[in-house]
């Protein structure tokens, strides 16, 4: 399969049985990651993707605390794309974590939510200790997925022309860690990839797209790769 490509209807398919965990994420459980780096208190935003709010990165969060982490809400409420006033208000939030934390905050975001955390850090840089991306597509064709008609109908601008003046394809100049899956069915690999100058590490993990921040083993990655970006 070419990893540029948007994958394959099967792919996508495959994904559907997966949107029950983050429907049930606010009433799982949470258990500290076996064999993780203690969080030892680093504060962590997190973000999550088109068409879902903080509720679906509750199970994220919530095990975050459990590892010793300080997980936060977005609070974007329901997220559709990328317009200048949810974006203000992501910038809002950045500020007021850090200035309740006293101190940088690592960002977590998952698909679209990933341009949300590149975006706040490159613009606030100062505010940020790194940024990881689950399943986001910053790098290449805007086209390159499955979601770009439904974002585009949905939204009064289309992919290749946000309201916004930022490129997500830019490496903030923070440390950025990009997870990706051959079994994504949502995005081409590639995309959640990025290229070399586009980001300072990338993981690939065997999980799918809807799986990344809503299923235990996923979660559990995450949160062990959080971990190790910090430490390094």
């Amino acid at each position: 399969m070419d990893d540029t490509s948007p994958p394959p209807f099967s792919l996508w398919l495959r994904e559907l049985p997966v949107t029950v965990p983050i429907a049930l994420a606010p009433l799982r459980r949470a258990q500290p990651v076996p064999d993780a780096r203690a969080g030892e208190g680093q504060p962590v935003l997190v973000f999550p993707g088109i068409l879902s709010s903080d509720s679906a990165t509750a199970l994220l969060r919530r095990t975050l605390d459990a590892s010793g982490y300080r997980a936060y809400t977005s609070e974007l409420g329901f997220i559709t794309g990328i317009t200048p006033a949810t974006m203000a208000r992501a910038v809002e939030r950045l500020a007021e974590v850090a200035e309740a934390e006293q101190r940088k905050i690592a960002l977590v975001g998952w698909s679209l939510g990933g341009l949300y955390a590149r975006v706040l850090a490159q613009r606030h840089p100062e505010l940020v200790e790194l940024v990881m991306t689950l399943g986001t597509p910053f790098s290449g064709d805007r086209r390159a997925n499955n979601a770009w008609r439904l974002y585009e109908a949905i939204n009064d601008h289309t992919v290749d022309a946000p309201p916004v003046p930022d490129d997500p394809a830019v490496k903030p100049p923070v440390k950025t860690i990009a997870l990706w899956s051959r079994k994504d069915g949502v995005l081409a690999p590639a995309a959640a990839r990025g290229l070399p100058h586009e980001r300072d590490a990338e993981i690939e993990v065997p999980f799918r797209h809807f799986a990344l921040a809503s299923t235990r083993p996923a979660i559990d990655r995450v949160v062990l790769e959080l971990g190790r970006a910090l430490e390094s």
